[in-house]
């Protein structure tokens, strides 16, 4: 246990003394939150409704996707995890603590974000605070896990870019951020539900901020634990603890089967 604390507290202090973890933690989610508040308003009054969800997504899934999956690609480049695996360290730990320091990362944003919203920009805060915490685990846990599982399937750290921004970009566009899912086509929208953030807009919008619900929202957060957990068992399955072994369990378009829950909710949730 003492190990495991040691690791996870050298791990958050990385989060904040590392320039690049630093960016996507904070600099990034907040500037970007503090730029969409002054400007998007002012294009679109009705953006106030959903700012506070939609820039705790952003920053959700700017720290689990480009801060996570590019330190464990350079760890195992490197051999750091062969000296880990000599002193006896488990693969699960060195997957879930960087995940778990940075949902505490993001725990700190998503409190700032929260609290200034209203004073800076008159955003309408949560409804239903117990909701909101809900919702926020089941998307941090979510997005987590899939920067988790880019990280060990991704072969270097130029695949880590093209893995995570084949979520990411798509997200910006159709997962609900700045478009509402009600304005999508019929067809962009279901594909858009393979998407964590379609999910956590949807379920914050009808269990957190007294919205309309597009589709099932308990539906949304059970689809989001159920995916998170998923990308976390594959991940630990596909883990490799040297980039020289060519060997591995499983292949990395294993890593696919995250998609299942959100491609189950397109057909039962409604």
């Amino acid at each position: 246990m003492s190990a495991f604390v040691y690791h996870f507290s050298f791990e958050f202090r990385t989060g904040i003394r590392n320039n690049t973890l630093l960016l996507m933690n904070y600099l990034l989610p907040l500037g970007f939150y503090l730029m969409m508040g002054f400007v998007m308003p002012a294009i679109n009054p009705l953006f106030l409704d959903s700012m506070i969800p939609a820039m705790v997504v952003f920053a959700i899934l700017s720290a689990a996707l480009l801060g996570i999956p590019d330190p464990l690609v350079n760890a195992r480049e490197t051999g750091i995890f062969r000296s880990y695996k000599i002193n006896g360290v488990p693969a699960a730990s060195i997957l879930v603590i960087p995940a778990l320091t940075t949902i505490l990362h993001l725990l700190i944003v998503t409190a700032i974000i929260t609290a200034t919203a209203p004073l800076l920009f008159d955003a309408p805060l949560p409804l239903n605070w117990l909701n909101y915490v809900v919702v926020f685990l089941a998307m941090a846990l979510a997005s987590a896990g899939l920067g988790v599982l880019i990280g060990v399937i991704s072969s270097s750290t130029r695949m880590t870019v093209l893995w995570s921004q084949l979520v990411y970009l798509p997200s910006m566009l159709v997962g609900g951020l700045m478009i509402p899912y009600d304005m999508l086509p019929e067809a962009v929208g279901k594909v858009s539900q393979l998407l964590p953030a379609t999910q956590a807009m949807n379920a914050f919008r009808g269990l957190a901020m007294g919205g309309k619900a597009d589709f099932a929202p308990w539906g949304s957060v059970v689809a989001l634990l159920f995916s998170g957990l998923l990308a976390f068992a594959l991940a630990i399955y596909l883990f490799s603890w040297d980039s020289r072994n060519a060997t591995r369990r499983g292949h990395p378009l294993l890593a696919l089967l995250v998609l299942v829950p959100y491609a189950a909710g397109i057909f039962l949730l409604a």
